[in-house]
């Protein structure tokens, strides 16, 4: 496995107390980070540069590429001047579906996002996961979250990345990973899941950002029906979450939390049961 050096310790001023100070400081390391099938690359995405070969298989499943980590031969992790590529071998027929897709998409770009010609495409429809027969306590989002706030240690070292986790009841937190982009750590977090042999069903996601549309539609193609975050979501990953059967709980502090969708999901506790609250997408 490469590794490559994830956080740099710089030199700043610092005002405290009325007086500046010089010191230093960790940062994380950020780097452009190509995705490459078959030699063409398909994304580039700037990246925190550790767990590369579980953000390749994990961006290749979140984007629809493969359907399963063993449609993938091989991932290399080449070193270039300014980046990393990570190229990815595809068996055959799936190499081929993709460069059949690669030519449909070929064209001039409509809405202006990365591999996406047009608005459709970029509020993708979204697998359902209201069938999942998975339940959590109330103990258990407290739990989740507070597990993951003591397994980010770059996030300790330097206060600057995402955490993302996958919590199963009754193991707990059983993959956790990291990165400068939210969305970069779901996908590490979805490649290291799907390469140890868990399935999304079987239990939630736990993120440390703000719940964003695009972080619905990751989570309900790993067939995870719950997620769980610290922020708070947008009005679209609300809706997108209620059309997929998912439990959205975010703005988890303490053993306080709010719910937004499907609450049917997490069992309350006796002690404190009251009556959902009402949710209001508009003012």
């Amino acid at each position: 496995m490469t590794r490559f050096q994830t956080t740099r310790t710089v030199p700043e001023s610092v005002r405290r107390a009325g007086r500046r100070v010089g010191q230093s400081r960790v940062v994380p390391e950020e780097v452009p980070v190509a995705l490459t099938y078959g030699g063409s690359t398909h994304a580039v995405m700037m990246a925190t540069p550790a767990d590369l070969e579980d953000f390749a298989v994990g961006f290749s499943l979140t984007e629809g590429i493969v359907a399963d980590p063993n449609q993938i031969e091989a991932i290399d992790v080449v070193a270039e001047d300014k980046g990393i590529d990570l190229q990815i071998t595809l068996k055959d027929a799936v190499n081929e579906a993709l460069r059949l897709r690669r030519r449909h998409m070929a064209g001039p770009v409509g809405c202006g996002l990365c591999g996406i010609e047009s608005i459709e495409q970029a509020v993708r429809s979204t697998p359902d996961v209201s069938a999942s027969p998975l339940k959590l306590s109330d103990e258990d989002v407290v739990k989740a979250v507070g597990l993951l706030d003591g397994q980010q240690p770059l996030h300790s070292e330097t206060r600057a990345v995402h955490g993302a986790a996958f919590y199963v009841p009754g193991r707990g937190l059983v993959a956790v990973r990291e990165d400068v982009g939210r969305h970069n750590a779901l996908d590490k977090l979805t490649g290291a899941a799907a390469r140890a042999g868990f399935r999304g069903a079987q239990g939630a996601v736990v993120v440390t950002s703000r719940v964003s549309v695009e972080m619905i539609q990751k989570t309900t193609i790993t067939g995870s029906p719950i997620i769980i975050a610290i922020s708070a979501p947008t009005a679209l990953a609300i809706r997108t979450a209620e059309e997929a059967g998912m439990t959205l709980v975010a703005l988890v502090r303490g053993d306080e939390f709010e719910i937004f969708t499907h609450a049917e999901r997490i069992e309350r506790s006796e002690e404190g049961a009251r009556p959902a609250a009402r949710v209001s997408l508009t003012r």
